[in-house]
This record gives C-alpha cells, sequence and structure tokens, in this order.
C-alpha cells in the first residue's frame, strides 16, 4: 500500500538530516517564556494555525496520509527520555486525548530519522494545514526500519494520545479512535508536502529564546516492545 524509502539515496538525507538537527542543537533547548495557555489547545484551530517559531524545511521522507496513535500510558519506564519529557513538559487534553507542551506543539512519536526527543517540527500537510508537533516517542528501529515510515502501515506520524478519552471524542469502531487513522478527521487531513525543523527563535522580531546544549545522563530512549500500545487501521 506504502513505498519504503530503503535505498541508498534516501539513506544519504537522512544523515544530512541528522546534521542539521545536531546543528540546531534542538535536544537540549530551554524556552524562557510561553504564550500559550492550556485553554487555547484546539484542534479545530489548526485550520488557521500560524507558524510562531522560526523553522527550516526539512523535506518529507514521505507524503503518507495515514496517521495512528499509540497511548502514552503505555511508556511506562521511568529513567527513559519520553516518560521524563512526557511528565516534565505535557499537558494531557481532557476533551480530545492529545498532549501538547507549554507552546501548544503536540506529542507524536516518530522514527530514528527526526532527531531526540523534544525535537519539534512544523508538518505542513497538502491541504494547507500546518500541525506543530514535538517528538516525545521514538518508533523502535524493528517497527520503523528506515527510521521515517513504520513498516506495518506506512505511517510517518503516530500521535501519543489518551486512547480512552479519545475514542469517547472522536468515536471510532472495534475500540479504535477516528477508526485507526488521524487522518479521517477533518483538521489532521492530508498527505505530508513537508516538515519544517522548528528552531529556537520566535518569529517576532526582538524575541529570542536562549539554548542550552544538555549534557549525558543516564536515560535513554524507551525502546521495549512490550510496553507499546500502536493503534493503525482504516
Amino acid at each position: 500500500m506504502f513505498a519504503f524509502l530503503k535505498n541508498r539515496g534516501y539513506n544519504g538525507n537522512a544523515m544530512k538530516i541528522n546534521k542539521v538537527i545536531k546543528a540546531a542543537g534542538l535536544a537540549g533547548i530551554m524556552l524562557m517564556s510561553s504564550g500559550f495557555e492550556s485553554d487555547e489547545f484546539s484542534l479545530k484551530e489548526l485550520k488557521d494555525y500560524q507558524r510562531e517559531f522560526k523553522s527550516q524545511s526539512i523535506g518529507a521522507c514521505s507524503s503518507s496520509p495515514a496517521k495512528t496513535y499509540e497511548d502514552y500510558r503505555m511508556i511506562t519506564a521511568p529513567d527513559s527520555r519520553q516518560y521524563w519529557h512526557i511528565k516534565d513538559h505535557m499537558t494531557v487534553d481532557e476533551e480530545t486525548g492529545f498532549l501538547y507542551d507549554e507552546d501548544g506543539f503536540i506529542g507524536v512519536a516518530l522514527g530514528y530519522h527526526f532527531g531526540d526527543i523534544g525535537t519539534r517540527y512544523y508538518i505542513v500537510l497538502d491541504t494547507g494545514i500546518i500541525v506543530p508537533v514535538v517528538k516525545i516517542d521514538a518508533k523502535a528501529a524493528v517497527d520503523a526500519s528506515n527510521g521515517c515510515t513504520a513498516d506495518l502501515n506506512g505511517s510517518v506520524i503516530e500521535f501519543v494520545i489518551d486512547s480512552d478519552k479519545a475514542l469517547e471524542y472522536f468515536g471510532g469502531v472495534n475500540g479504535y479512535a477516528a477508526n485507526g487513522n488521524f487522518d479521517n478527521y477533518e483538521y489532521l487531513n492530508g498527505r505530508i508536502a513537508d516538515f519544517e525543523l522548528v528552531l529556537d527563535e520566535k518569529i517576532e522580531d526582538g524575541v529570542v529564546y536562549e539554548t542550552e546544549i544538555a549534557g549525558e545522563d543516564s536515560r535513554h530512549d524507551e525502546t521495549t516492545d512490550d510496553v507499546r500500545m500502536v493503534k493503525g487501521g482504516y
């Protein structure tokens, strides 16, 4: 159904993108302040979303429209970067079950192609919708062997959510919120046209955030297969 990108050209492109990510130093960005209020979060507002931070296009490693999900409560290892990033930065939206950070970036799981936990992107869809996301879980290499798309269903984007709240809000069949694919939701619908790496400077003149590169710590990416509950369907 979906074409997997496993050729040498793709691997070379991935290496270039990883260099861009490392150069931006996004793994350790410490934001000084935030203008985002929790009551402002609304998926319906994505139709009018405007970028708040400067960004750099890195291209789309796949145009797949599939948008699956996993439950954040399955991320349980207390020594993992995922666990602490969620605990320290993410809020569960009581209406939709989606997770968002202090600037309104939506929590997703992405492959190793997309850098470290905490890296943020603007995903531009071919419908004109811009989705601000932050990588809060890492797809295991055994599930996304090319670092981009899931081997099972070709999805790039996997939202990290409270599936009980999402099922109540979006509906679905057989226990799958939005039938297991959030491309079915009108404000998330569309194929991927571009990924933009979000930088640590706001677009408004004079508002610049300081960057701090974090040192090594004992936390690691949680990749144990038995803590995952990936939902995807059509």
